[in-house]
């Protein structure tokens, strides 16, 4: 039996979003939801055991989510993926790469709004 066929027929998941954290409810790092995510070489060589939420969360980065992304496909609570996130980050295994700066154009903001905002849709 696979991962996700006992996933599947697990039921109601039992873990309590405070458990995943071990109560913490603040992240190390200033994480905005719009904020996109990369992996980095030492997280492609870490080994992670199965089911592991940290290891979902790499696996998931690869394609450069945003922290509500994550938050969303791994049907976790914004708050939580942030403290995982953050923890991810702080280890060195992740890293964000920058949304707007003083620099940023109108255009370019408006642009990031509604990728924002269509991926929200798509959720």
């Amino acid at each position: 039996m696979s991962a996700e066929e006992r996933e599947e027929g697990a039921g109601p998941r039992l873990v309590r979003p405070y458990a995943l954290t071990h109560g913490r409810t603040e992240a190390k790092v200033d994480l905005p939801i719009e904020a996109t995510l990369e992996v980095l070489p030492s997280a492609k060589s870490a080994t992670w055991p199965e089911g592991d939420l940290s290891g979902r969360i790499v696996e998931l980065c690869a394609t450069n989510p945003s922290v509500a992304e994550v938050s969303a496909k791994l049907h976790i609570p914004l708050g939580v993926a942030r403290v995982l996130l953050g923890d991810l980050i702080t280890v060195g295994h992740l890293k964000t790469r920058a949304t707007i700066s003083e620099n940023t154009t109108t255009d370019e903001r408006r642009a990031l709004i509604e990728r924002t905002l269509s991926g929200l849709r798509a959720l």
